[in-house]
């Protein structure tokens, strides 16, 4: 089994590049709501914020009522304690020293709250009450007892009240009526007799508020939540659509079994997406124009090789049958011809087919064109390949004449025009060598003597195998490849390669190289 770090479907944090693009941006947004939700937790802060509030003001009322009751007589008492009941609904209870219940407001009054029956809750209510008991148990809130009133009067039901006898202060308890809603109760000593005063509220707003704000956060959760969704379909839709299309197309140019795929270019869209269909578009139109040119490159190789090999074949079929030696001799010389021929055509193919991936790992450097123009000169007239004619060099300006480039392919350019010039020329002719910078262009011409070439031929002598050659040429001396090796690498260096007639207006062709000028990067 391959360890994490080693299996390329997981990513750095482990997670599995299966899953959809889709799936992967809807977990993002749902995992960023999912965090917002994750705050309802925190309600329960809110709500023990809510209690605190209460149990100071509780211990505020128990204190003050107690000290309001120290100094009254029995019936001063009474009207207090129905006062403070009604008006702060609350249930007040009176205990004498012996722990004996003295007064109650619920007995004085009519009772200022009473408890819910949750029986008699609508089921919206019973799922609220629910969903808090759920809400504890997920935060894991510690458990509160449920309020109960005691089955006698006796002081001792009341654990707050022996607290508050004991310090001598105020004590606070919490419990829960039936519809678990808080009942706070507060104890205080009534005066230095030993009485003692309890006051229960049913504090059910506390519950309601703190309901309300957990019901507000789910609806803006569930809101966002949607709105995530929705937004999170739209863009996946915006983005794995066109992918979709993109891979189909991909899949069918792979397949190769429809040859006129048309790869979605989405011309609309100027984002990454946009910018990534059009470039496999041209990628695709790239790559079916190189097919197409292997293509053809291959039946023109096959084409100019069989017509050696039949005139190979046919001597070597003859010479069995002949006897004499001189028509021998003569079949001979075809043969070795022909052979020659092979062999310098296999030579020209080999470098024309292995031409662009050589260019494609080539490293461009400064090449001063001038300087590469000398040398080749002189290293072309010391071997004597340009037979009777002169190469004569000219610059016209002072400007910079550096490129960026390949020397040795470069050289090879040259060496081709110079080639087919020397071809072109009559005996004892100038093939001239102009250099010129025009802008941010260098210019390289050659111009020949010969017949020059028509202006409805200038393309066509670029196309590999070109057969229009001088009447008078050796047959099998040129491949037909030579200028469409020069011109396939002079665009290989961002140039251009033109025909034309000479500029001084003589008879004779022009071929001229346009190349960038050097900028001091590659």
């Amino acid at each position: 089994m391959a360890s994490r770090g080693g299996d390329s479907r997981l990513n750095r944090w482990g997670w599995s590049w299966r899953v959809s693009l889709t799936a992967r941006i809807l977990a993002v947004n749902v995992i960023a709501l999912a965090l917002l939700a994750g705050s309802l937790f925190y309600i329960d802060s809110y709500r023990k914020e809510l209690l605190a509030e209460r149990f100071r003001l509780a211990a505020s009322e128990v204190e003050i009522t107690s000290h309001a009751l120290e100094e009254r007589s029995r019936k001063q008492r009474r009207a207090l304690m129905m006062q403070i009941g009604s008006g702060l609904q609350l249930r007040l209870r009176l205990y004498d020293e012996d722990g004996e219940l003295e007064e109650d407001s619920f007995d004085l009054v009519e009772p200022s709250y009473v408890f819910v029956d949750p029986a008699s809750e609508s089921t919206l209510q019973k799922a609220a009450r629910l969903l808090d008991r759920g809400m504890d148990f997920l935060i894991g809130a510690p458990p509160i007892p449920a309020y109960a009133d005691p089955d006698g009067p006796s002081a001792n039901n009341w654990p707050e009240l022996a607290e508050a006898l004991e310090t001598g202060t105020s004590a606070i308890g919490l419990r829960l009526a039936p519809d678990r809603t808080p009942v706070i109760i507060a104890a205080a000593p009534v005066g230095e007799d030993g009485e003692s005063l309890l006051i229960t509220r049913n504090a059910r707003d506390i519950t309601q508020n703190v309901r309300d704000a957990r019901q507000t956060l789910a609806i803006i959760v569930g809101a966002a939540l949607v709105i995530s969704i929705l937004l999170s379909l739209f863009l996946a839709r915006t983005i794995v659509e066109p992918l979709r299309k993109l891979v189909r197309a991909a899949v069918r140019v792979r397949l190769g079994r429809d040859r006129e795929v048309v790869v979605p270019r989405l011309p609309e869209r100027g984002d990454e997406i946009g910018l990534l269909a059009r470039a496999i578009s041209d990628m695709t139109a790239a790559l079916r124009e190189r097919i197409d040119a292997v293509e053809s490159f291959a039946a023109d190789v096959a084409h100019e090789l069989k017509n050696p090999l039949t005139s190979l074949r046919s001597a070597v079929e003859t010479l069995g049958r002949v006897e004499d030696p001189a028509l021998r001799r003569q079949l001979l010389d075809i043969a070795a011809q022909d052979v020659r021929r092979i062999d310098f055509l296999v030579t020209e193919i080999a470098d024309a087919s292995r031409i662009d991936a050589e260019l494609s790992r080539a490293r461009f450097e400064p090449v001063d064109m001038l300087r590469l123009i000398m040398a080749l000169v002189a290293e072309r007239d010391q071997r004597g390949v340009n037979g009777t004619c002169k190469l004569v060099v000219g610059r016209e300006g002072g400007a910079d004449m550096t490129v960026a480039g390949s020397p040795p392919r470069l050289e090879r350019v040259f060496h081709n025009l110079i080639d087919n010039a020397v071809s072109f020329s009559p005996p004892g002719a100038s093939i001239l060598i102009a250099l010129s910078r025009e802008g941010d262009r260098v210019l390289v011409s050659v111009s020949d003597e010969g017949p020059g070439i028509p202006a409805d031929a200038r393309e066509k002598i670029f196309e590999r195998f070109h057969s229009l050659r001088p009447a008078s040429e050796e047959f099998g001396t040129h491949s037909g490849l030579g200028l469409a090796i020069a011109r396939t690498i002079v665009e290989a260096h961002f140039g251009r390669l033109t025909a034309g007639a000479r500029a001084d207006g003589r008879e004779g062709a022009r071929l001229i190289v346009s190349l960038p000028a050097w900028e001091g990067e590659i």
